[in-house]
């Protein structure tokens, strides 16, 4: 729901703030006194055209901005999070136009580009006048219309289900009937790569126990020295450490009964000898282990040679190599098995396309039994609506192939005096046409198609009397469930109002300025009774005007 609308230096507004309420708002006023200007900013709103021409004289920018009330609308909620934009229970929309051309958009506090203000609005407002947002000129909307008035959302999920399944056996079909060259082209590909990585013979963990052993035969020279030359050193040497300290050890253990503390010391360094002698032990063992053969390096320094290639080529470890091997043989194994696998495919393919069939029919058959009923519901809406001689028609068309919506198209078709052949509602409605269609689509289809606020422009062309009641009391009747906005000159339609605004002109040091006003009791019948007798207004058009909106309480209750 719209709830507040803030203009600024727009056309001839300097600065606007309207906070509408629910049920049916009605806009009133002299001709010129800005009501189309109100209208032209909610359609920037919504991502209409902006022009450098909107902005006030002596200004360089104008701005619109709007806060909608979202309620439940989980849609939207969707919406925003996936464009990384703040949610909550009101979405705030502010538009920039400056004389540069540039425009800056924002919706709640973040910058948006004029494709995401249109996709995050489309489900909040309706325009039904001589403007862009006209849903009822896409024909795409005309079949959800149809359904939303048959209540068919439960066999068209049924159906849409069943098309997806279809639609995925297609694409893998589709995906195997490669041309012959391009599967034989696969076949050459994967069978060399499977090949390449089976001579390899690899093993988990190979690379990394190859560059271990690359990296001691890299410093095998200094791996002997040190291993050799220390048990020479420690053990087998003339000079060796070990027969040193032996001999210390021997001379103090000598000593022992002079000096019991001696012999201390000497237990002390035949312990740390034992310790020296398993070392050198272990450096012989070492030693004795390394065989350093010169083609054995090259061996090594071939073989993680190959394992990098495989890995720049197919995969970054080893264990990923043999994971992608697997995967080869089972594409070759499918890509030499294509006729079989083709075969069930196509099978499964059939008999999901009977299914799918199944589904649309009984959609079809429901929906032509809803277009009838919903023809004769909106013909009853329009003859009330000063169109009895229109004839409103839906043609539901076959498709050659199932699309996502069914297995048809469906259209709107008026033929909007006696005689006439019906045409396309899209291209031959006039403005104040598509209004009174839309209401009378609207009073037979109240949710519609989910959006909130519609704004009715030109509603009332060319209609007056008993016809100007029937759609004042209709309008009235759709606010009940919906907000709606509309625009008028009559006074019957005016009269049902919940909320009526005056759009007024005034001048001030030499500036024309547009106001917009919320009447009261007594100001609304000044304003009725202005609607009714132009220039000249007695008593007793004052009292019509309050008779007119007694009258209208009283017809909606």
């Amino acid at each position: 729901m719209l709830t507040d609308l803030i203009i600024k230096k727009f056309a001839i507004i300097d600065n606007l703030h309207v906070a509408f309420g629910s049920g049916f708002n009605v806009l009133t006023g002299e001709t010129g006194a800005g009501k189309s200007i109100i209208i032209d900013a909610v359609n920037l709103l919504l991502g209409g055209r902006a022009r450098g021409e909107v902005i006030r004289t002596g200004e360089d920018e104008a701005t619109v901005e709007a806060i909608f009330n979202l309620g439940n609308n989980d849609s939207l909620q969707e919406k925003l999070l996936a464009a990384g934009l703040s949610g909550g229970d009101e979405l705030l929309v502010r538009r920039i136009v400056t004389r540069a051309g540039k425009n800056r958009i924002f919706v709640n506090g973040s910058a948006v580009t004029l494709s995401q203000l249109r996709e995050l609005t489309s489900g909040l407002v309706n325009i039904y006048g001589q403007h862009e947002h006209q849903n009822l000129q896409r024909t795409e909307t005309h079949l959800e219309l149809l359904d939303n008035f048959a209540e068919l959302q439960e066999p068209l999920a049924i159906y849409k289900q069943a098309y997806g399944a279809y639609q995925q056996l297609q694409n893998e079909l589709q995906r195997l009937n490669l041309a012959e060259r391009e599967r034989q082209q696969r076949l050459d590909m994967l069978s060399f790569q499977q090949q390449e990585i089976a001579a390899a013979n690899l093993k988990p963990g190979e690379d990394v126990e190859l560059e271990r052993e690359r990296s001691l035969l890299q410093h095998a020279e200094k791996l002997t020295a040190a291993t050799v030359g220390g048990y020479e050193n420690l053990y087998a040497g003339q000079q060796a450490v070990c027969g040193t300290i032996a001999a210390v050890a021997a001379q103090l253990e000598a000593l022992e009964q002079i000096d019991p503390h001696l012999g201390s010391l000497a237990k002390s360094l035949q312990s740390n000898l034992y310790n020296l002698e398993d070392v050198a032990s272990e450096l012989r063992d070492y030693s004795a282990k390394l065989d350093f053969e010169p083609q054995r390096q090259q061996q090594v320094e071939d073989r993680l040679a190959l394992i990098s290639s495989l890995k720049g080529k197919y995969a970054p470890t080893v264990v990923e190599l043999l994971e992608y091997k697997e995967q080869i043989t089972a594409e070759l194994n499918d890509l030499n098995d294509i006729d079989g696998r083709r075969e069930h495919l196509q099978r499964q393919l059939e008999n999901q396309r009977e299914l799918l069939l199944s589904a649309g029919k009984q959609l079809s058959c429901q929906r032509k039994t809803a277009a009838n009923e919903l023809s004769r519901v909106v013909g009853i809406e329009l003859t009330e609506l000063a169109m009895a001689k229109a004839v409103f028609t839906i043609r539901l068309l076959p498709l050659s192939e199932p699309a996502i919506n069914g297995l048809e198209s469906g259209e709107f078709y008026l033929a909007a005096n006696l005689g006439e052949d019906a045409q396309p509602l899209a291209k031959i409605a006039s403005g104040g046409e598509l209004s009174r269609i839309m209401l009378a689509l609207r009073r037979s289809i109240p949710t519609g198609d989910g959006v909130g606020t519609l704004i009715f422009d030109e509603v009332d062309a060319g209609i007056g009397g008993e016809a100007a009641t029937a759609v004042g009391e209709k309008i009235s009747r759709l606010g009940k469930l919906l907000q709606v906005l509309c625009v008028t000159h009559l006074p019957q339609v005016a009269a049902f109002a919940d909320h009526h605004f005056l759009v007024a002109k005034r001048e001030d040091y030499g500036r024309t300025t547009t106001e917009l006003t919320l009447l009261q009791q007594e100001t609304r019948i000044g304003e009725m009774a202005r609607m009714l007798g132009g220039t000249r207004v007695g008593q007793q058009t004052v009292e019509h005007a309050r008779e007119l909106i007694v009258s209208s309480r009283t017809l909606v209750g």
